[in-house]
């Protein structure tokens, strides 16, 4: 397949998003010009409740592959599995440099360990202040806020001008760990022009302004101090570093040992306590075989399973199904998260769960957003003051509200791009932009070891059989004799419950024997075309009977 050439004449910058706007997820932004693409971020989305089997969702990075030998590298914002989840997936089929802050590195090291690919793909960490050069194209990183330690903003230097991307921002003047937002920075982009801003869209709903992850920590000391005879479970994202280092505080505060349970939250606090990122006093940590060693009332579990997770830490001990944690009267768990939309029902379950066992719950107060409300955004306009706006990070609703507060900032609806995964926007040097064009995107599902071997066909039958289950016919023909020599059997799953439905067996196996000496008699061999007519007599049965269409396999045996 030729690269697909998006225009001629001058080099203009082109903005290509190839996922992440309309949905929460799978941030993935080209930026080209002339012979130099630059990729910023490269992350997963998780799948949707119709996406039988599916573990992960990647974006199609075939406009990237189509166009390799321009692609640089990949600059990361920040270590969340939105904005990181895919790499290994991609740089597999594109083994190029990638560059972030230390953090975000060491997030992206263990993954790319896991995937057997360390050795292979060349990684650079970055500093905030530093500037790199890829191609035609220049990077310079920008201290942020959010909820997870080292994110960043970009400023992207082109020919054409300089872009703002804020990465997944809030503005927060006493972070736990490290400087505030470098405000100033973003105001002397301002002051040299900038000619569009990409900014965080995911709170562009809400009012006035985050609070500070300090304020958790308050909450969280309030609760230790009120719950002093119960075991504390506090359920959070692995991977809000400060989240977590706010939980150790108060317990070492409190006088109790700290247990860290489920794969992804262990990984991340390993490897932010080995880059210094976490202070955990000795002897504060222990493991969970050693739990039972100390009375309830001194110890406190961080998990995972804060979305309701079905198979994380807290959706098993909400079931009864984890082999070291009860839960009974004797504990209080913590939601520290808000659901993620689409993860309400299965977050009320687990706290339904809790309840049934005995357990207080507190899901309230507990958390402050990783994301900028509308001040906040405001604040950023304000110091960047761009030429263009352009919306990302969050579902449709979100860019428009992001759109609308650009409009009462006084930009007019033609400064104003509210993109769709694959659109081109092409920005020239005489500082005009338009949309010129779309480029192949798409999602590619994971399924265990497999990558991309499921797509529409594989996942509508998985839909057809979840939703109206399988019914197979195997039969024996002798051919040469033209007879019938064994069966019709049925088997059927997910249909009907085949001992209550003995009367409507037995009448699909005598359709199905008239069917197959009509066919007979008329001299047709052609097994598809016997097969057909089975599928059919079987499928206008069992739709007259039980106004439900299930999958009909018939399996023809020669003897």
């Amino acid at each position: 397949m030729e690269p697909l050439q998006l225009n001629s004449g001058s080099p203009s910058l082109k903005i290509i998003p190839l996922g992440g706007l309309e949905q929460i997820g799978m941030n993935i932004t080209a930026f080209e010009y002339d012979d130099t693409i630059v990729v910023v971020d490269c992350g997963l989305a998780f799948p949707e409740d119709e996406m039988f089997g599916i573990d992960l969702v990647i974006p199609d990075v075939c406009y990237l592959k189509e166009n390799a030998h321009k692609v640089k590298g990949f600059v990361i914002t920040h270590g969340h599995e939105d904005h990181i989840g895919a790499l290994p997936y991609v740089l597999k089929e594109l083994p190029v440099p990638v560059y972030a802050t230390k953090l975000t590195m060491g997030i992206i090291d263990h993954k790319l360990e896991e995937h057997g690919l360390s050795n292979q793909i060349k990684r650079k960490v970055v500093k905030f202040g530093q500037h790199i050069n890829l191609g035609q194209l220049r990077i310079e990183f920008i201290k942020t806020n959010h909820s997870i330690v080292d994110a960043a903003a970009l400023a992207i230097y082109s020919p054409a001008g300089i872009v703002v991307h804020t990465g997944d921002f809030k503005v927060d003047y006493t972070p736990v760990y490290g400087d505030a937002i470098d405000l100033q920075r973003f105001g002397e982009l301002g002051k040299k022009g900038v000619l569009a801003l990409m900014c965080d869209s995911t709170n562009a709903e809400r009012p006035g302004f985050t609070q500070s992850e300090k304020t958790v920590g308050h909450t969280f000391d309030n609760i230790f101090a009120e719950h002093t005879k119960t075991r504390l479970i506090i359920a959070t994202f692995a991977s809000n570093v400060d989240r977590v280092q706010q939980i150790i505080n108060s317990a070492c505060k409190y006088g109790r040992k700290v247990v860290v349970e489920g794969r992804s939250m262990v990984n991340i606090i390993d490897t932010a306590s080995s880059l210094g990122y976490l202070d955990i006093p000795q002897n504060t940590l222990i493991d969970i075989e050693r739990i039972k060693d100390y009375p309830d009332e001194k110890t406190v579990i961080i998990t995972t399973g804060s979305q309701g997770e079905s198979m994380a830490a807290l959706s098993r001990m909400a079931s009864g199904q984890h082999r070291k944690v009860s839960i009974g009267p004797l504990d209080t768990v913590i939601f520290s998260s808000n659901p993620i939309p689409g993860n309400e029902k299965a977050v009320s379950k687990v706290i339904n769960e809790l309840y049934a066992k005995g357990a207080d719950v507190i899901f309230q107060d507990a958390h402050v957003s990783g994301h900028a409300c509308r001040e906040e955004i405001k604040l950023i306009y304000n110091l960047v003051r761009p030429k263009y706006v352009v919306p990302v990070h969050g579902e449709y609703r979100h860019l428009k509200a992001q759109a609308s507060l650009a409009k009462e900032l006084g930009y007019s609806s033609d400064e104003i791009f509210i993109l769709h995964s694959g659109d081109v926007l092409e920005l020239n040097e005489e500082g005009t932009a338009r949309v010129a064009g779309k480029v192949p995107v798409g999602s590619i599902f994971v399924d265990g070891l497999g990558v991309g071997d499921v797509g529409n066909i594989v996942m509508r039958d998985r839909q057809h059989l979840a939703e109206d289950g399988i019914f197979i016919v195997v039969l024996a023909l002798d051919t040469y004799n033209s007879m019938l020599v064994s069966g019709p059997d049925i088997v059927s799953r997910g249909f009907v419950y085949v001992r209550e439905s003995d009367e409507l067996m037995e009448e699909a196996k005598d359709v199905v024997i008239v069917e197959v000496e009509r066919c007979l008699e008329r001299g047709i061999t052609d097994w598809s075309k016997m097969k057909n007519v089975i599928k059919d007599s079987i499928s206008d049965l069992l739709w007259k009977r039980t106004k439900r269409r299930p999958m009909i396999l018939p399996i023809i045996m020669e003897v």
